[in-house]
């Protein structure tokens, strides 16, 4: 099983409980280190989630996963906060990130740059307006390969 089949398998499951509660789904990721597999979930909610939010959200999904034991494999379970830096995954991720600093890769170089942080001026019509220190760019939206909140310091 790779994460993407994990993902559609989770998240229906965990989905509601979450839309329940007034959390918001991140990410999942199912991946193995050294002999172990971990199933991540990141969830987030509007003023930040703590871990009380996350005890509850493994609780109702470890619960889920027992019942119909959807992985084949061993796994360890963490639920956690996508953290400061968290990816911007989806376009609505990008738009609630519009007036905050983020970091960007992309594809291909865009404007002879591949990598582009700075704060996220706007999200129209599928380009990222970065102000970045040396110039404002604009990124298309299907060229990013990566993106997420930075902190700066």
């Amino acid at each position: 099983m790779n994460s993407t089949q994990a993902k559609s398998i989770v998240e229906p499951i965990v989905q509601p409980f979450l839309d329940e509660h007034g959390f918001e789904l991140v990410d999942i990721e199912y991946v193995k280190e050294g002999s172990n597999w971990f199933l991540r979930v990141f969830v987030d909610k509007e003023n930040g989630i703590d871990i009380e939010d996350c005890g509850r959200v493994s609780e109702f999904l470890s619960h889920k996963l027992d019942e119909t034991d959807p992985i084949p494999d061993a796994y360890f379970l963490e639920v956690s906060s996508p953290g400061a830096e968290r990816p911007l995954k989806r376009e609505q991720d990008v738009v609630k990130a519009v007036g905050k600093h983020i970091f960007v890769t992309t594809y291909e170089p865009v404007q002879g740059l591949k990598e582009f942080e700075g704060e996220l001026l706007s999200f129209v019509d599928g380009i990222l307006k970065i102000r970045t220190p040396k110039k404002t760019a604009e990124v298309p939206y299907d060229k990013v390969a990566g993106a997420r909140l930075a902190i700066v310091f």
